[in-house]
């Protein structure tokens, strides 16, 4: 099996949930970083490189044998399937799901203060952010890991894609890029907070952290 994953260089949740779980199992896969510039292309054309069809033009994408396919929950999944590291049974499986749904809810309530460019929108878009859209969030995500009783994990007692999604969403805020909003704003959870810290952790992931930047982020 031939499997490529495309995007950017950034360690967005979106890509390194699909490119960690495949490190993570083992799974070989060329790890395709594209430009900015290809990036803005996609966008506007559906096309990379003038011969890779994107559909939705949207990253990440991952190619399969040659097929492309699009939409990171749907692709999560899969990967998720090939590194055992999404479940079996159908009602864990949904569990994991909607943790993948929420991540991306997540990124939609934060990505209109990305392309903001106004100043003062931005800094007020970004206090709603702060005081009330991401308490009331993680406060959802905080009380799912209450009621796992058999670990700290999202899911049943073992670490899967739902965990490593939350992971580098977890990340995005920690990192300071998103200006107004406070780094240590995951850290009134500590069941949320603690997913970072275990998955941050695993041998594989360090492995991969190293690989691929050279440090911790």
């Amino acid at each position: 099996m031939d499997l490529k994953v495309y995007y950017s260089h950034k360690p967005f949740w979106r890509a390194e949930v699909l490119r960690v779980s495949l490190f993570i199992g083992g799974i070989a896969f060329d790890d395709v970083r594209i430009t900015m510039e290809e990036f803005e292309e996609v966008i506007l054309t559906g096309k990379l490189r003038k011969s890779i069809t994107i559909p939705f033009h949207q990253l990440p994408v991952l190619e399969v044998d040659g097929e492309i396919i699009g939409q990171t929950a749907g692709i999560a999944r899969y990967c998720g399937k090939l590194s055992n590291l999404y479940p079996k049974d159908d009602l864990l499986a949904s569990k994991v799901d909607q943790i993948i749904d929420t991540a991306t809810d997540i990124t939609n309530l934060v990505s209109p203060t990305v392309r903001e460019k106004d100043k003062n929108i931005k800094r007020k878009m970004r206090e709603k952010l702060t005081n009330k859209l991401l308490p009331r969030w993680f406060t959802y995500l905080e009380k799912i890991l209450e009621k796992n009783k058999h670990s700290n994990w999202f899911v049943d007692n073992k670490m899967s894609i739902a965990d490593i999604a939350i992971w580098r969403l977890l990340g995005w805020f920690k990192s300071g890029i998103l200006e107004g909003v406070p780094t240590d704003i995951s850290e009134s959870y500590p069941k949320l907070n603690n997913i970072h810290t275990e998955v941050q952790k695993h041998p594989k992931v360090q492995e991969w952290m190293l690989k691929t930047y050279g440090k911790e982020i």
